[in-house]
């Protein structure tokens, strides 16, 4: 979390920002063949593969997001928008249908049926376009109000970042339960985020922003890890897997509706070509953002107070 926005910003600032997908090769090329030799070999249970549900969950998957992806810059009414979110919501009652009997489904639709689950998958999509906005915009904002580079806002964005490092540790979801540790973290992410939008101007210092960034980061670190493990304590053990990947899943999709919606507030309120201009449109966009956060730690208010109630196979 702390080298991300750093090297990004090396990247971005020296080479250009495509080389950021190179990043993982080097890294693959030293973990490959750690996996090979130190990893232990495991199995789950053996089933088959949902090959039709993991067709119509990936149709449904990239038709909703090319639409929320391309919704402002088409026109959300255009025939691409409108087609690609059919094909999508399509796919993605197709893919209920079919997991609802599948007998060996890769989402059991049943995981819907707990409480923990469901609202810890909520959470979790609002508390990532919430995350994923921030993040798009924050890193706009210090280059065009503070006028730095690419690598000086990746430099400024790391008392944020850093906090995952302190406080993801110290969370004690474990000892008081998920509920009230997530719902702490979404309301200080909320509260970060509205202060930003407050104190947002085109001459703005950065010892003016730092602090609403900290306290933010704080939310969200609190609250990430704690969301993942709500959702997973939900199910049985052999279910963990499945869980876990509905809620990246989740989470990604969380990420791209929360740009889709807070870039065309911002292309309807502002621009990028000047600092005020551009302070316009982020702080109503920023505003969504920390909604989108307080949406979610209401739907972590639903989330059982127990620590963990596995669903029955049943």
């Amino acid at each position: 979390m702390i080298a991300g926005p750093l090297l990004g910003g090396v990247i971005a600032a020296h080479l250009s920002w495509q080389w950021i997908f190179w990043l993982n090769v080097p890294i693959g090329a030293v973990v490959l063949p750690l996996a090979l030799t130190v990893l232990e070999e495991r199995h789950g249970p053996d089933s088959k593969l949902d090959t039709r549900g993991l067709v119509s969950a990936t149709i449904a998957a990239f038709g909703l997001v090319w639409a929320l992806v391309r919704g402002d810059e088409s026109a959300w009414v255009s025939a691409e928008v409108i087609a690609a979110f059919a094909l999508g919501a399509a796919a993605a009652v197709s893919f209920v249908a079919w997991e609802r009997r599948a007998s060996a489904p890769m989402l059991p639709m049943r995981f819907f049926g707990s409480r923990r689950f469901a609202t810890g998958i909520g959470s979790s999509f609002l508390l990532m376009g919430s995350l994923y906005s921030c993040v798009f915009f924050a890193a706009q904002f210090f280059q065009i109000t503070m006028d730095t580079d690419a690598l000086g806002a990746g430099l400024r964005l790391i008392p944020w970042t850093a906090t995952l490092l302190v406080v993801a540790p110290a969370a004690a979801a474990d000892r008081i339960g998920e509920r009230p540790v997530l719902i702490t973290g979404l309301v200080l992410q909320t509260a970060g985020v509205v202060w930003l939008a407050l104190v947002a101007s085109p001459d703005v210092g950065y010892s003016v922003v730092v602090v609403p960034f900290v306290i933010a980061g704080i939310g969200c670190s609190m609250a990430i890890p704690v969301s993942q493990s709500a959702v997973v304590a939900a199910v049985q053990t052999d279910e963990v897997g499945k869980a876990a990947g509905a809620n990246n899943m989740f989470q990604e999709l969380g990420g791209a509706f929360g740009l889709a919606i807070t870039v065309a507030v911002f292309a309807a309120a502002g621009t990028e070509m000047s600092a005020s201009g551009f302070i316009d449109g982020f702080r109503p966009a920023i505003a969504v953002a920390a909604a989108l956060a307080a949406g979610g730690a209401i739907a972590a208010t639903m989330i059982p107070a127990s620590k963990r109630a596995a669903l029955s196979h049943a």
